[in-house]
């Protein structure tokens, strides 16, 4: 049975959600998922992944997530949003566009990630 829309937003939901809760318990990684951020390799296995949303201190800078969209193409969900950081009385944020490659059965496969310059507001 293949994945509707939704289906696919959702596991990609899930991961942009674990960068503020560290809970990775919804978040369906593929073993071989793969992260990509700025062209630079930045997660080389579901688990290394999990790993870094969990104890990351790269992570432990965000305090929430707004303003989430999402579109599907085919097996691919592209996702942006802002990610508001630590500490909040500076009020930075930066957008975050991220695509995830999902498989068949509803696991993230490949994450390509990219980020604008911190900007207050």
């Amino acid at each position: 049975m293949a994945l509707d829309d939704a289906q696919k937003i959702a596991a990609a939901k899930a991961y942009v959600d674990a960068l503020v809760s560290h809970n990775t318990g919804e978040v369906r990684l593929h073993p071989d998922c793969t992260r990509h951020e700025m062209g630079v390799k930045t997660g080389r296995n579901g688990g290394h992944i999990a790993r870094s949303l969990t104890f990351g201190p790269q992570f432990k800078l965000i305090h929430t997530v707004s303003d989430f969209t999402a579109t599907v193409d085919g097996d691919h969900v592209e996702t942006s949003y802002l990610v508001h950081v630590r500490p909040k009385a500076l009020g930075l944020s930066s957008r975050v566009t991220e695509s995830f490659e999902i498989d068949e059965v509803g696991r993230i496969r490949r994450i390509v990630a990219s980020f604008s310059r911190p900007m207050r507001g």
